[in-house]
């Protein structure tokens, strides 16, 4: 199997079947063999009967995983990437803000050995930003990237998007990463990133086609504090387990 789709998901019944298809249709035109894995991170409304409605064509696989609560998103793609199969995984927001057709730069750096983690980014020269965030999404995302640094007392590899929803990795090293990941929330692509440069592999970036989706699940009020909370529980997480090897 060439490639695994982690899809997390709450509250897309509206979204989640165009989702599938596209993802679907992506698979079978790219010539690859693959799986669609929706998680539906304990929705109220019909996203769980929605993906599993939705068309793929022949010969993709599709499960739909279902939490009895709302975990939150990096519970969701944790519990996806823990069962993913092919030999690259990737996770892809819902909402097709990125074409999947774009995935394929990422596969080719994967597939060429050129890093183990390719991560879409908004953000290279590259990138084109068809519909770009509101004036407020644009300050939070400023303040995150000023704030990871400060509170985890750690410098990120040299990246310029770490909270893209967008991207792959070789399959077993999605599988350990994300079997040694704790953060339930907004904060495990950090996580991810940290417990990666830890082992020594290598993330690189390309370049996406992004268009804005204002209908997010970030809590735009609260949020904020809760990233910062998130990010000290990681902080302790990361040197207790340092300490302890």
């Amino acid at each position: 199997m060439d490639l695994s789709i982690v899809i997390p998901a709450y509250r897309e019944a509206e979204k989640i079947g165009r989702d599938v298809t596209a993802a679907g249709q992506f698979l079978a035109g790219a010539g690859l063999s693959g799986e669609i894995i929706v998680v539906d991170d304990g929705s109220p409304d019909d996203t769980t009967g929605v993906a599993r409605a939705a068309p793929v064509p022949a010969g993709i696989d599709r499960r739909v995983i279902r939490f009895e609560r709302n975990r939150g998103k990096g519970a969701a793609v944790r519990e996806g990437m823990r069962a993913v199969r092919a030999g690259i995984a990737m996770f892809a927001d819902s909402g097709l803000c990125i074409p999947y057709e774009n995935a394929l730069r990422g596969f080719e750096l994967l597939r060429r050995n050129e890093c183990e983690l390719a991560h879409g980014s908004r953000w290279l020269p590259d990138s084109r930003l068809l519909r770009p965030h509101r004036l407020y999404r644009r300050f939070l995302s400023r303040m995150f990237r000023s704030l990871v640094p400060w509170v985890v007392g750690m410098d990120l590899p040299a990246l310029t998007d770490t909270q893209c929803g967008f991207k792959l990795y070789k399959g077993e090293v999605a599988r350990t990463l994300y079997s040694e990941c704790i953060s339930d929330g907004f904060v495990f692509d950090i996580e991810v990133i940290l417990r990666a440069r830890r082992r020594g592999w290598r993330i690189r970036e390309f370049p996406v086609d992004w268009t804005n989706d204002p209908d997010s699940r970030f809590p735009s009020i609260l949020g904020p504090v809760r990233t910062a909370v998130d990010l000290l529980r990681l902080k302790r997480a990361l040197r207790g387990s340092a300490q302890g090897r």
